[in-house]
């Protein structure tokens, strides 16, 4: 299916009262504004048409869905109500765009050489990345924002489930509320994985929805840790990175694990 195509069956699917869609063109892009809210969500069409080719109607339907969702957290007037419960930080990819794609600067905070941690205003069903207009509009300071949602991150569920495979030990975390990657950010449940591990702790987030702690006793570990991560950051909706993570000195360090396995540290070269 063709952009234009696209377009217009998006464009009949998502009409409706109170709301504006344009169609760019020359950009190939679909704009679907909620007037009341005075937002909107602009839709890449390429992408869109080639998870319709793979996909057929489904991918269509879950674009609907994820507009549809989006468009009406905007115009919820719940968004100013008791928010700060709802914040909690999300971990991504540095290669994760930083503005919203109206151009406003979203709040970040740096993480590793693989990561970045970002800030989401949850909204049951879907989400909101937190930007600077988001801060100015209920006058708080990035560092507060990141207080409030680290805060509410220590009052999720950190149960593990273990597999033990050729004398390693893996623990897997893996609740599906879309902060798993998370709650490599708990402190306090780090360090209590920290302390179970008896070789050397080895951890990844390949994708949003799982987390994983290694016991790391042999050299096969690391091979298997490593295959782990990237058959998860391949199927992720949300991948972050295929590298795992040494733990030292209360900060995370990328490893590349070479074929039998050595591993090497990877130079941390985020800027202070």
């Amino acid at each position: 299916m063709k952009e234009k195509e696209m377009a217009a069956l998006l464009t009949q699917r998502l009409e409706a009262e109170n709301r504006q869609i344009t169609y760019d063109s020359k950009n190939e892009k679909l704009r679907v504004e909620s007037q009341s809210a005075g937002k909107g969500m602009t839709l890449s069409l390429p992408g869109i048409c080639a998870r319709y080719e793979d996909e057929k109607e489904k991918a269509v339907e879950e674009v609907i869905y994820y507009v549809e969702q989006t468009l009406e957290a905007m115009s919820s007037p719940a968004e100013d109500r008791e928010f700060e419960r709802r914040l909690f930080p999300v971990i991504r990819s540095t290669s994760f765009t930083t503005k919203t794609s109206e151009g406003t600067q979203l709040i970040t905070r740096p993480h590793t050489a693989e990561s970045r941690i970002y800030y989401a205003l949850d909204l049951g069903q879907t989400y909101r990345l937190v930007d600077e207009t988001f801060l100015e509009r209920h006058n708080l300071t990035a560092t507060e924002l990141d207080e409030m949602a680290r805060f509410n991150l220590r009052s999720l569920p950190t149960q593990t489930k273990e597999d033990k495979v050729a004398g390693n030990t893996f623990y897997f975390v893996n609740h599906n509320d879309g902060y798993d990657a998370s709650r490599l950010l708990n402190q306090s449940f780090v360090e209590a994985m920290y302390d179970k591990i008896e070789g050397t702790f080895v951890c990844a987030i390949p994708h949003q929805d799982v987390l994983i702690f290694a016991d790391i006793q042999n050299n096969q570990g690391y091979d298997i840790l490593a295959q782990m991560a990237m058959h998860f950051f391949t199927t992720g909706t949300i991948p972050i990175t295929s590298l795992p993570f040494l733990y030292e000195e209360g900060e995370f360090r990328p490893i590349f694990i070479m074929p039998k396995s050595k591993s090497k540290p990877i130079p941390d070269e985020r800027k202070d």
